[in-house]
């Protein structure tokens, strides 16, 4: 991934070197030597978008019925990423959802250290 580079808020130029799919998570090794892993359930979970961001700010519903849909979902697995410009990536879940732009920014913010 040349050319794709991350500044933090401490000014550190960061840089993925290699993303992969490892398990059931993304494994980010970053150009500063640290390496992250990222749980799909967690990057589905905080999809970055104008919908999911708003369906995380109302409060619980206690009385939510799951639907067909709810219980027959499987566990949250990229289908495609694509890279956006040098700082991003769209990830389509196996869900059919696709409009959250995942920064690297943000992915670092994300990430465990593996």
């Amino acid at each position: 991934m040349p050319g794709v580079t991350l500044v933090m808020a401490d000014g550190a130029a960061t840089k993925p070197l290699s993303l992969k799919r490892d398990g059931d998570g993304l494994t980010i090794q970053w150009a500063d030597g640290v390496t992250s892993h990222l749980p799909f359930r967690l990057l589905r979970k905080q999809c970055p978008c104008a919908t999911c961001n708003e369906e995380r700010q109302k409060p619980p519903n206690p009385f939510k019925l799951l639907t067909d849909k709810d219980l027959a979902a499987a566990d949250p697995s990229p289908k495609q990423m694509v890279p956006r410009g040098h700082y991003a990536y769209q990830i389509v879940w196996n869900d059919g959802h696709d409009t959250g732009i995942y920064t690297l920014d943000y992915l670092r913010q994300l990430g465990h250290p593996a």
